[in-house]
């Protein structure tokens, strides 16, 4: 399918949430054509880091002193843990606040064009691995499952994605989710 992201993603608006409770986090988005189709970059955190080892994410962290917006932090953390330098990073818009109900935090996901073929520089300490992801697959309702569960007798609904033998799930899968169903609506809107 072929997305005008630009137009997509300037024309949406983000849904803020605050909750004093949950700490500030932001990620990147990064969506790449290799000139067939675009792929969403996933990184596999590694087991030394102290939070979320092991799982799949996007580049991202909590913001630092020095970070005057958490832009800056989700492009500084993608910096350092992936080598993609910002200098090369087209930001298209946001996705929705998204909480973590197990670590308390609040993410802010920003959404961004990175170039195709790219030297990525992996922070081994924080990165396992640099993982790519065709947005057909992801759209393929066979690698997609949403569930119900009970949380404090609140019901809340769970998404995972799988992708040749890897699960996602957590807050990365619901922000893949806003960002496919972002998608879909838009190329929806187009027919």
């Amino acid at each position: 399918m072929d997305y005008n992201l630009r137009q997509i993603f300037s024309c949406r608006q983000k849904k803020k949430l605050t909750d004093k409770k949950l700490n500030s986090a932001a990620v990147l988005v990064p969506l790449f054509s290799d000139g067939e189709e675009y792929h969403l970059l996933l990184t596999q955190r590694s087991s030394d880091v102290l939070q979320h080892k092991g799982q799949i994410s996007f580049p991202g962290g909590k913001p630092h002193k020095a970070d005057f917006s958490l832009l800056e932090t989700a492009l500084r953390e993608s910096w350092e843990e992936i080598g993609l330098d910002p200098k090369d990073v087209e930001i298209l818009g946001e996705l929705d606040d998204t909480p973590t109900i197990t670590s308390g935090f609040l993410i802010s996901p920003f959404v961004a064009l990175i170039p195709y073929p790219y030297k990525f520089v992996r922070n081994p300490h924080e990165i396992a691995e640099i993982l790519d992801i065709p947005l057909s697959a992801l759209m393929d309702k066979s690698r997609f499952k949403q569930e119900h569960v009970i949380d404090n007798d609140e019901t809340v609904t769970t998404y995972t994605y799988e992708y040749q033998g890897r699960v996602i799930w957590g807050a990365t899968a619901n922000i893949i989710k806003q960002l496919l169903d972002s998608l879909q609506s838009a190329s929806g809107a187009q027919q």
